[in-house]
């Protein structure tokens, strides 16, 4: 029987992509859509480490499982690290990927390619019933565009531009993403971690 895996989240778009970068793994990966009845996680954190901690801590304690945590964010030089740890709501109460995309490029204005550094971070946080195991981060560098391109991808994607190819995520498509993203660094530390404890289950 496989061990199963709880990933911390109802979004659909981001549970795919852990799937896939964890897929190399014998694990039964389900996540909050799978436990509707799980206590509402507020994202209160002071930073992706703090929001994905909470969410591993917290859910690993309802459902007894390993869960698997994770925070994520686009970090914008020019803006002093805006959006940060607020980049999935930085539009607001009606927030969406296009508002959110509309509302970075509002604020970087007509700023010169080479002033419009940026980086992804993403937090991976690993806890069982017992507590939290460890948390470790993954980071992807990049520039800001001036108009969305392609269609791969989710959140800041069409933006992202990866200097090495002289194009965005949602350009570049999953396959290539999923060989330097942020979240494939966190989850390539994170697997680690999970190959030493999930096998042998903390007693």
């Amino acid at each position: 029987m496989r061990q199963e895996l709880v990933v911390a989240t109802k979004n659909k778009k981001k549970l795919s992509e852990i799937r896939q970068l964890l897929a190399g793994l014998n694990l039964k990966i389900t996540s909050l859509v799978d436990y509707p009845e799980a206590p509402r996680i507020i994202e209160n954190g002071r930073s992706f480490r703090e929001n994905a901690a909470k969410k591993a801590i917290k859910i690993a304690r309802y459902t007894g499982k390993f869960v698997l945590g994770e925070d994520s964010g686009l970090e914008v030089d020019a803006l002093g690290g805006r959006p940060g740890i607020y980049s999935s709501r930085f539009s607001g109460r009606d927030k969406s990927d296009l508002k959110n995309n509309q509302k970075l490029l509002r604020l970087l204005g007509n700023l010169p390619l080479k002033k419009r550094k940026a980086h992804y971070t993403c937090a991976v946080a690993i806890a069982d019933k017992k507590g939290l195991i460890a948390v470790v981060e993954g980071r992807c560098n990049g520039l800001i565009g001036f108009v969305p391109k392609g269609s791969s991808g989710f959140g800041y994607d069409p933006l992202f531009i990866i200097p090495k190819y002289n194009k965005t995520f949602a350009q570049l498509g999953l396959k290539i993403k999923h060989r330097m993203s942020h979240r494939y660094n966190a989850l390539k530390k994170a697997v680690k971690v999970m190959r030493s404890v999930v096998s042998t289950e903390r007693l």
